[in-house]
């Protein structure tokens, strides 16, 4: 029933937002999506919160992969808000966000007072390489109205990667104040573990099981060892351009097959966006971050790659 409602708001939205000015129609389709993600906040366990392109999705594999095989759940299909949960109840109901469209329902756009309360892993990704896969996912996979409701340039806009790497709107900058925010807030949130994509990267049989004991289970080696085997990047690749698990729609899904770039998985390489730009433009993005950047996730000036950092850790394994 609330598929089915869910399909007529949307409708509806788009049917009202023809007689709308612009803005008036991009506000009532972000309450739209608030109100949704709203829903789910109210009814989940945990909460999974991320600026988008800090590897959600990966993770996302691997919790579906990890649960598959605990509880014989169906493959080539992900894990999505409730639909493992409905086919097993010991599969806790999870809310995924980037923590976009939640905070302009309720008002809290300067704090974090929606999660205080709630268990939230909050998942965290070097900024500038963020800003780079943003880029990709702009020019490559994303729909003119997202960027509209996004603040991000026009389709087909003629913007360098740089100029968009640098952008307030979308870019950097950006990416920073989300990050800033949630490090101000992070001795309010009652329940919290943090997770660096680097070491996820570097060591996921580490990371992995600190995330399944967070889930309040048992870590089992041979299923990690099974998971993270079969959530590497080029296993990622393979699978996608299978379109394995084309039951969850176009999350997992090249837009277009002929263009690397359209990949969801596309690199995943920690440090990759010094590929894209010279040293000056480096040194700049790079200072910025390191300027602006709260200490506390452990990206300043040091090269790419996992923390080691104690005080970092004492953060992340919060709860």
């Amino acid at each position: 029933m609330h598929i089915v409602i869910k399909r007529l708001k949307r409708l509806l939205v788009r049917a009202v937002s023809v007689f709308l000015p612009r803005r008036q129609a991009i506000a009532l389709d972000r309450w739209r999506r608030g109100q949704e993600e709203h829903r789910k906040y109210l009814m989940c366990e945990y909460v999974f919160a991320s600026y988008g392109k800090s590897g959600r999705t990966w993770l996302r594999v691997m919790l579906s992969r990890y649960y598959q095989q605990t509880y014989a759940l169906p493959e080539r299909i992900l894990m999505g808000f409730d639909n493992f949960h409905k086919i097993n109840p010991a599969v806790p109901r999870i809310f995924f966000t980037h923590d976009n469209y939640l905070r302009g329902y309720t008002g809290n756009l300067d704090n974090k007072k929606d999660f205080y309360n709630k268990k939230v892993v909050l998942l965290v990704r070097r900024p500038q390489d963020v800003a780079v896969s943003q880029f990709f996912q702009w020019k490559y996979r994303m729909r003119p109205a997202k960027m509209a409701m996004n603040r991000y340039p026009p389709a087909g806009s003629d913007i360098s990667i740089y100029d968009f790497v640098m952008n307030p709107e979308c870019g950097v900058p950006r990416i920073i104040d989300f990050l800033n925010l949630w490090a101000r807030e992070l001795p309010n949130i009652d329940n919290l573990l943090m997770v660096r994509y680097e070491d996820m990267r570097v060591q996921p049989e580490k990371e992995l099981p600190r995330i399944i004991r967070f889930l309040g289970m048992d870590p089992d080696d041979e299923r990690i060892r099974e998971t993270v085997e079969f959530s590497s990047v080029e296993n990622l690749r393979k699978l996608e351009k299978e379109n394995y698990f084309w039951r969850s729609g176009s999350r997992v899904k090249a837009k277009d097959p002929s263009n690397p770039h359209s990949y969801k998985v596309r690199r995943a390489k920690v440090g990759g966006y010094r590929d894209y730009f010279d040293d000056e433009q480096v040194a700049r993005i790079d200072g910025l971050v390191s300027s602006q950047l709260s200490e506390i996730f452990g990206y300043g000036e040091e090269a790419p790659g996992p923390s080691g950092n104690e005080a970092a850790g004492k953060v992340a394994s919060g709860g």
